[in-house]
């Protein structure tokens, strides 16, 4: 399969985020606390826990941080009495957007979610209004590689699919569950990849354009700062012309 590559839509954002590390270890050190209180302290046998981790470690968090989160959620800290919280919206563009919270004040995160969306033009919708448009895989990226070695390693390991994008990227799609275990193998196979994640795929794309593009971007932005949000997931698609104009 061919297509456009996610990399030119985060590209231009990496700043940003770079900007926000400190909040984000504090989500992943949450997300690891509640993963580990639910499923048990063991990534192998916790597949939540387990992306947590490989989050945790993308992001450069140091394993003692991140062994010293996982024993405070099988030991019943406080932080892990919070819940999950999924709001769906739409956008600018008509975009759909799924926001994953964890949080121990519902009313306190939707008033939060609710100003954002408000702030930038979008609406926040019922349960149910853009569910329906994504589905929970695993994605395993690769910036550049051999499009026939990762797909014969990939599914042989029990990869779902793998799809190649104009400018050589590959990602490696797989139930959510079995990313690390397919991961695992990858890199057994010499594949190192450049970065693996739990997310929300969109069965349908919504194009930017230069005037809905830094509105859509300013309301994700707005949405990752607010505390109790642990990811927000869209189905806009920005071209390479369009994200030039906003570097």
């Amino acid at each position: 399969m061919a297509g456009h590559s996610k990399w030119a839509n985060t590209r231009h954002r990496k700043a940003a985020q770079d900007a926000k590390r400190g909040k984000i270890f504090t989500k992943i050190i949450r997300e690891l606390v509640t993963a580990a209180k639910l499923g048990g302290g063991d990534p192998d046998a916790n597949p939540r826990l387990r992306a947590a981790v490989d989050k945790a470690l993308a992001n450069n968090m140091t394993r003692d941080t991140l062994n010293r989160a996982i024993a405070r959620g099988v030991g019943g800290d406080d932080d892990a009495n919070m819940e999950t919280i999924i709001y769906e919206g739409y956008g600018p563009g008509g975009t759909a957007i799924m926001i994953e919270c964890l949080s121990d004040n519902r009313n306190r995160t939707v008033a939060e979610v609710r100003h954002a969306f408000s702030k930038c033009g979008g609406n926040l919708g019922t349960d149910g209004s853009v569910a329906y448009l994504f589905s929970k895989k695993g994605v395993i990226s690769f910036e550049k590689g051999d499009e026939d070695t990762i797909m014969e390693a990939a599914l042989e390991a029990g990869a779902e699919d793998v799809v190649t994008y104009d400018d050589g990227a590959i990602d490696v799609y797989t139930a959510w569950e079995e990313m690390g275990k397919v991961r695992d193998a990858l890199e057994a196979a010499g594949l190192k990849a450049d970065s693996a994640e739990v997310s929300m795929i969109p069965s349908t794309k919504a194009d930017m354009d230069a005037e809905t593009a830094p509105k859509l971007l300013r309301l994700i932005d707005m949405l990752e700062d607010c505390d109790d949000v642990q990811e927000v997931y869209h189905n806009g698609e920005i071209s390479d012309e369009v994200a030039a104009t906003l570097e």
